[in-house]
């Protein structure tokens, strides 16, 4: 299965965009690296129950340009570098729509990392000439559990020459919640980029900081991600030279996470009931996860269509072997049809 996606996201609505970008790449491993990930990770486990992280393997949920490369792992993480303090202090992030605040591990935190795999970089404000103090205290919920700390104010430098002065963000103590997926990540921290009102103590995020200080030209941020390749992630706009026809654009139904409206999702016979309501199908583009998320009974329907079968994490796979015969599965999107074909 090969797909290429690019998505969008306007901070507000703009009439087009012809800006100055900033790039941050992002990369994909092999499918080689997957498979012996996953032998890794059995191989370990036990290794790991010191951190009470066992069967918390992956991150769920309940429901001017600059350009950052954008990294793949276990092909549920795409990651890229930013900086903070001066000078800078570096840290490989997820940059997630999903949620809305920026954290990194601070020198001396608890359950982040370990000398011999997934070693975190971490923040240590007194190395840096533009910290600022503010203490009051973190703490942010996901789907396998928290993380802790508390709040501070530096520089953060996203694409090397992209500075936010004065940004606010979390110094972690304990990120023991996150477990597996964090333990063995290759990401050190998370940068939210939904928006401030879903933001943990109502601090700005940092895109909307880099839209207030002038460090873009437009507010807009894109994702490519590539196939089988590397990808980008852009502030400022949009590459149309990564993909082919016109972009489709979808009004956002509120103005916390990217959350949408999907018009149908069908596979062979399965086609998603609506509403009986009559309210919208809706869905989150999040990228701070790289699985396709819904209702079990939908899930297991969606699958049975597809012939994808529950692995040990409880999550669906589809046998390689068996893709090219497998059925197309198709979102249709603001009147337009988005497939992963088999």
């Amino acid at each position: 299965m090969k797909i290429s996606a690019l998505a969008v996201l306007l901070a507000c609505s703009v009439p087009g965009v012809s800006s100055k970008l900033v790039r941050i790449p992002l990369e994909k491993r092999s499918d080689e690296e997957l498979i012996a990930d996953i032998q890794k990770r059995g191989h370990i486990e036990n290794v790991l129950s010191e951190y009470s992280l066992r069967g918390a393997t992956d991150k769920q949920r309940n429901l001017k340009e600059e350009n950052e490369v954008i990294k793949d792992y276990a092909n549920a993480q795409y990651f890229g570098s930013i900086s903070v303090g001066t000078p800078p202090q570096s840290f490989m992030v997820i940059f997630d729509t999903g949620s809305s605040n920026l954290w990194v591990p601070k020198v001396g935190c608890t359950h982040c990392g370990n000398p011999f795999f997934g070693k975190k970089s971490k923040y240590d404000h007194e190395k840096s000439g533009t910290y600022e103090s503010d203490g009051k205290d973190f703490e942010i919920m996901y789907g396998s559990g928290s993380v802790s700390g508390y709040f501070s104010k530096d520089s953060v430098t996203v694409a090397e020459d992209l500075v936010i002065k004065d940004q606010a963000f979390a110094e972690v103590q304990d990120a023991g919640g996150l477990g597996l997926a964090y333990a063995l990540g290759k990401f050190d921290g998370i940068l939210g980029m939904g928006f401030t009102s879903i933001s943990v103590g109502g601090v700005p995020t940092v895109f909307e900081n880099a839209i207030k200080q002038s460090a873009v030209d437009m507010p807009v941020f894109s994702f490519y991600l590539g196939d089988n390749g590397p990808g980008e992630l852009t502030f400022g706009g949009y590459d149309a030279s990564k993909f082919e026809g016109d972009l489709v654009y979808v009004d956002l139904l509120a103005a916390t996470y990217w959350e949408i409206a999907m018009d149908a999702v069908s596979a062979s016979d399965y086609q998603a009931p609506a509403n009986p309501d009559g309210s919208p199908i809706t869905a989150i583009v999040d990228s701070g996860t790289s699985l396709i998320t819904g209702p079990k009974k939908e899930i297991t329907k969606l699958a049975k269509a597809v012939g994808a079968k529950p692995n040990f994490t409880g999550q669906f796979t589809i046998d390689c072997d068996k893709v090219d015969s497998m059925p197309d599965i198709v979102f249709t999107i603001g009147g337009a049809d988005y497939t992963i074909p088999g």
